[in-house]
């Protein structure tokens, strides 16, 4: 059996994380906060979540994390419909 999550937080590499999102509805997950350092990844992660898995994009932003570079992160958080 597996353990039921309601929440959860994914902070994924630069690759995203595709291999993970698909596992989501079957935890019971039903929000999730995404954090990404590359906005392509984010973008192909939130196609899925929203187009196939059933998940709405509730807010979505951008915050520098680290000021002293050039770096942003993108954080968006999914809820289930």
């Amino acid at each position: 059996m597996l353990q039921q999550f309601n929440k959860i937080l994914l902070d994924p590499p630069r690759s995203g994380a595709q291999e993970i999102v698909e596992h989501l509805p079957k935890l019971g997950v039903q929000r999730i906060v995404y954090v990404s350092c590359y906005p392509g990844t984010l973008a192909r992660d939130a196609g899925i979540l929203v187009h196939e898995l059933g998940y709405r994009m509730a807010h979505a932003g951008v915050m520098d994390m680290f000021p002293h570079t050039a770096h942003v992160e993108s954080i968006a958080l999914f809820e289930k419909r």
